[in-house]
């Protein structure tokens, strides 16, 4: 039995289309608990570009260190995560790419039936999702207020994000945790316990849609912490 360092720092990840704001709750509730939290505003403009700036964070930190990832921030957590720093990945409803894979190999061969994001044509390099299914797609359970104002502020998704390949996927050497929304449109269930598995992830599952970190923000936490302070075989 080997023990996972006790950590007392966090850095959350924020995934494509959004940006670190959606994070609020989950932050206030680390806090409320005696964390250190750091929110990274990546601009998602390459995937490279991301794992610097999320590494910046990481060497700011004075200690054993949770590092949590959204969407495609799992992309990034899963090479950034590779710094002294981290003791523990956390996906939530994340993509976890093995060494050579990127966001866009891995959807592109969706489950038979599953949802497809609803993306538009990439515009100079970038992507939006289509505003009027982004709450469907992304935010089915959050107030129709909150889910309008993500799909008005979304941030460019750059395509040599979405294609940016891992080289050295932190997972392998690093415990990981993987937190499944059961009503994700954005990255089919399966797909995510798929992830997790291959993996070796600590799995829990919640009902919830691809934006549980916001809807939920204390039951992301609460596995959050489980990451700072658990054993693993």
């Amino acid at each position: 039995m080997s023990t996972i360092p006790e950590a007392r720092n966090v850095v959350l990840v924020h995934g494509g289309f959004v940006d670190g704001s959606g994070w609020k709750g989950v932050y206030e509730q680390l806090r409320a608990d005696g964390y250190s939290v750091s929110v990274v505003q990546n601009p998602t403009i390459s995937l490279d570009g991301d794992v610097a700036t999320t590494q910046r964070v990481l060497d700011a930190q004075d200690g054993p260190t949770v590092l949590v990832g959204h969407s495609y921030g799992g992309a990034v957590i899963s090479e950034a995560g590779n710094h002294a720093n981290v003791s523990a990945l956390v996906y939530v409803t994340a993509f976890v790419p093995d060494k050579g894979e990127s966001v866009n190999t891995l959807i592109a061969d969706p489950p038979p039936g599953a949802s497809v994001p609803p993306i538009l044509p990439s515009d100079d390099g970038f992507l939006f999702l289509d505003r009027d299914k982004f709450t469907d797609s992304f935010a089915g359970d959050l107030p129709a207020e909150e889910a309008r104002f993500l799909a008005d502020s979304q941030v460019p998704w750059g395509l040599d994000a979405l294609g940016g390949a891992v080289a050295n996927p932190a997972w392998r050497t690093k415990p990981s945790f993987y937190l499944v929304a059961t009503d994700d449109r954005m990255i089919p269930p399966p797909a995510q316990r798929m992830m997790a598995e291959r993996a070796g992830a600590t799995v829990a599952e919640t009902g919830g849609s691809h934006a549980v970190y916001v809807s939920k923000p204390a039951e992301v936490a609460g596995f959050i912490k489980r990451a700072a302070t658990r054993a693993t075989a």
